[in-house]
């Protein structure tokens, strides 16, 4: 079975091209989300470039995740899926074949990203692609170190954008100092060096999430971190010799945020969410629900088989109060942005979340596109060019359909707000949510929405 096969079993129910999401008497149960996106991006890398074959558990099955399965695919790795529903990974052992032709991830940034630096030591060349979302987001933050540590790097899009055209090279270490707080950037540089001679040293502005640098650390490899400066010394041409091993995917703490933020604004409901990732560098989302006053409970699982930390977060609903996220908390929550900007509209009073200028350059424009959609549906938000101004409250009234843009943390935010509404909305283009949640809309029906 190859990975093209996967999810064609239990597949969730299909959604048609827009969704109409009424207005939810309550939200409330329990549920477990699907794995997280960024921890599946990595371990399918990590476990394609080792020797023999990796058992996954919770391997996320979206767009996105199965986009970087099918590029290691194409370099040489083979992935298929057992009736128990496990992912296994037979690696390369680290040496990539060259493939057919270019290696079209669609909208996954974070696959373009890492695998750039993965296979910037590699001596082939290999050309990464995507969609018109994707082709449009900046990529000269990846070529500016990849070419210090002596790769090609040719951006043959506009403005320097992908497609990208990696030639790989003869790496050393460097020392580099991040422009900008980015776990992508981060981690391409962070995989480059385990192909380099020497040391690389990344050092970011900001902590950001730091799943590469827990995965490194739990296969063995020589990483040290201190503070803000992550070294890894790397293994030179040949790569580090990494043995397959099993791995067991979190619950995606984002997709998670939309439940708590539909649970969040009503008073006297209750949601327990099982077996979520909990991350400190991924969790500043439940400090702004506590800011609003939401009700959250959290319990770590004492022994797992994650590298990372897990257990349950349990929400109760409250009459929500106004809040301020910006600063260091931002790169922390970057991807719960567009359902925060939903949890202001509905607090009472003016909410104000600055210092998010990347949100300007993701899947959309999130701070254009929200701040659009939220006017759309009676909400009184004033853009701003690193954040918005929320004055919430008062009541959702839909005064037309919204749009996604694309976006699937765009189309699901305005689910979650179309919820809280005195009327049915229309939300178009939805189809972007199986970018990362293909079983989103089965949930919400789950907890109580009704969708069609």
């Amino acid at each position: 079975m190859d990975i093209q096969s996967i999810n064609k079993n239990n597949a969730p129910t299909p959604v048609p091209v827009s969704a109409i999401v009424h207005p939810a008497k309550t939200i409330a149960g329990e549920i477990q989300v699907p794995g997280d996106k960024s921890i599946s991006h990595r371990v399918a890398m990590l476990a394609g470039i080792s020797s023999g074959t990796s058992e996954v558990e919770n391997y996320l099955q979206s767009e996105d995740c199965i986009n970087t399965l099918k590029a290691m695919e194409a370099l040489g790795a083979r992935s298929y899926e057992t009736p128990d529903g496990k992912l296994h990974i037979q690696g390369t052992g680290g040496k990539f074949m060259q493939p057919a032709g270019m290696l079209d991830v669609g909208n996954s940034g974070t696959s373009m990203r890492l695998l750039s630096g993965l296979l910037a030591g590699s001596p082939i060349t290999v050309e990464l692609t995507g969609d018109d979302s994707l082709r449009s987001r900046p990529m000269k933050r990846i070529k500016e170190p990849l070419e210090l540590m002596g790769a090609k790097v040719e951006l043959t899009g506009e403005k320097g954008t992908a497609p990208v055209r990696i030639t790989g090279g003869k790496l050393k270490g460097i020392d580099y100092l991040l422009p900008v707080a980015s776990a992508q950037v981060k981690s391409c540089v962070m995989l480059a060096g385990l192909f380099a001679e020497g040391i690389t040293r990344v050092t970011e502005p900001v902590h950001t999430r730091d799943h590469t640098e827990r995965l490194l650390q739990a296969l063995g490899l020589p990483i040290t971190i201190k503070g803000l400066q992550v070294e890894i010394r790397g293994a030179g041409p040949k790569g580090p010799a990494i043995k397959a091993r099993p791995y067991t995917v979190p619950g995606d703490f984002s997709s998670a945020a939309f439940w708590m933020v539909a649970v969040a604004g009503r008073p006297g409901s209750t949601l327990t969410i099982r077996n979520v990732g909990l991350n400190p560098r991924r969790t500043a989302m439940l400090q702004v629900l506590e800011q609003a006053g939401v009700g959250v409970k959290v319990k770590e699982y004492k022994k797992t088989h994650h590298t990372e930390p897990a257990g349950d977060i349990v929400i109760k609903g409250a009459k929500l109060k106004p809040f301020e996220v910006g600063g260091d908390m931002i790169p922390n929550l970057i991807d719960e942005l567009p359902v925060i900007f939903v949890l202001a509209a509905l607090a009472d009073g003016k909410s104000v979340i600055r210092d998010a200028h990347e949100l300007r350059v993701k899947e959309s424009d999130r701070i254009a596109t929200m701040a659009g959609n939220l006017r759309l549906m009676g909400v009184d938000a004033e853009e701003q060019p690193d954040g918005m101004i929320i004055n919430g409250g008062k009541p959702i009234k839909p005064e037309s359909s919204v749009r996604s843009y694309g976006d699937h943390r765009i189309a699901m935010s305005m689910a979650v707000l179309g919820t809280y509404a005195e009327a049915p909305v229309v939300i178009q283009n939805v189809a972007c949510v199986d970018t990362s949640y293909p079983g989103f809309w089965d949930h919400m029906r789950k907890l109580g929405g009704h969708v069609e």
